[in-house]
């Protein structure tokens, strides 16, 4: 099934008639039907998104028990040589690093190499020591302290050969609060995180990352979105603005930030993450428990959040999961342990409402 979008109304001569163009191509999962009714309206959902948000190019999947049920890549991955968005097409997944990064942590704290609740300098002596110490599990939970990116922070195009040397970005700057006072969103201290791991585990961060996550998995098409590199199907990052216009995204040097945004993957790749964290491939029950319980501040205040990982109800289950923005991408990722159900959308632009329409999706599928 394909579909013509119109031009958006304000766009110029050139992206109109590249917009015209964009066709809109499902990839059925192998062995499904896409006449069936669930697939018929999630199809549905997913152009009328595509529509409303002038999103340029799309990948969903769903999966549950190691079986895609529906998986379908809608619009561009490339405007100006009109290459559509295929299952294979490779997207910023943004801070959905950090719930991919989370494995890595519980890995080596079920495996006694990484006490999560002392000072963080045990694995990263050369970050400065602040007011008051920071944890790891602090880190993990959003509540050390850290600052979170400024707007110039975004977009970044100086190379960092290391996640030590990243941390020169920030390591010198101040505490908001004392840590566990409060939640406050923060990608520098999952960047901190990073160098934790790699500090732990004896290994490089990206090498640890590769041979004991995305390998076990069968992740084969997740990796670090390293600029300078030749990735095929790497999709290209767009700026929509609201009435529709579209701009190429600027380019992103994502060195600084791998554990808090830097990986590519694709809508299938993290489904077989979702179904890996559910499963024994990767984690032991209590190294998932760890990753699925709700922290607190130290006022006893739940934060509604994991160890990189949001928990949520939804329909009365618990769920969990995570959103990802950053430079040309917006991606969710939806895991519903009661069905073993896992929803994965990613799209080459700035876009609103991806979270409602990934719920929407565990709703269509959570049926038998």
């Amino acid at each position: 099934m394909s579909r013509v979008l119109r031009p958006a109304r304000g766009a110029g001569t050139t992206l109109g008639a590249a917009l015209a163009l964009v066709a809109l191509v499902g990839v059925p999962a192998m062995g499904a039907s896409a006449q069936a009714p669930r697939e018929t309206r999630a199809r549905e959902l997913l152009e009328r998104y595509v529509e409303d948000q002038h999103v340029p190019g799309a990948s969903v999947a769903v999966a549950r028990d190691g079986r895609v049920l529906w998986s379908a890549g809608f619009g561009m991955a490339n405007l100006e040589l009109r290459v559509p968005v295929t299952a294979a097409t490779r997207f910023r997944v943004g801070s959905i690093s950090k719930a991919l990064t989370s494995v890595a942590v519980a890995q080596l704290w079920d495996g006694g190499r990484l006490d999560l609740d002392v000072p963080v300098q045990r694995y990263v002596p050369g970050f400065p020591e602040k007011e008051h110490p920071i944890t790891t599990r602090q880190l993990g939970g959003h509540l050390s302290g850290l600052p979170h990116y400024d707007r110039e922070d975004i977009v970044n195009r100086v190379h960092y050969e290391s996640v030590t040397h990243a941390l020169d970005k920030f390591k010198d700057r101040p505490l908001l609060f004392t840590p566990g006072e409060r939640f406050s969103y923060s990608s520098f201290g999952w960047n901190l995180i990073s160098a934790v791991v790699e500090g732990a585990a004896g290994v490089p961060f990206l090498d640890y990352m590769e041979q004991r996550v995305f390998e076990p998995l069968g992740m084969t098409r997740t990796g670090p979105d390293r600029y300078a590199a030749i990735i095929p199907d790497r999709t290209a990052f767009y700026v929509v603005y609201p009435d529709g216009r579209t701009e190429n995204g600027p380019a992103v040097d994502n060195s600084d930030v791998w554990a808090g945004g830097g990986f590519l993957s694709t809508a299938e790749d993290l489904t077989r993450f979702g179904e890996g964290v559910l499963g024994r491939a990767v984690l032991s029950p209590r190294g998932r428990e760890l990753l699925f319980t709700r922290m607190t501040t130290t006022a006893g205040d739940s934060t509604g959040y994991g160890l990189g990982w949001s928990v949520r109800d939804l329909d009365g289950r618990r769920v969990v999961g995570h959103g990802g923005s950053h430079v040309g991408a917006t991606a969710e990722l939806l895991v519903d342990p009661t069905n073993r159900l896992v929803v994965a959308i990613l799209t080459n632009s700035n876009n609103r409402g991806i979270s409602a329409l990934a719920d929407e999706l565990a709703r269509l599928f959570a049926g038998r």
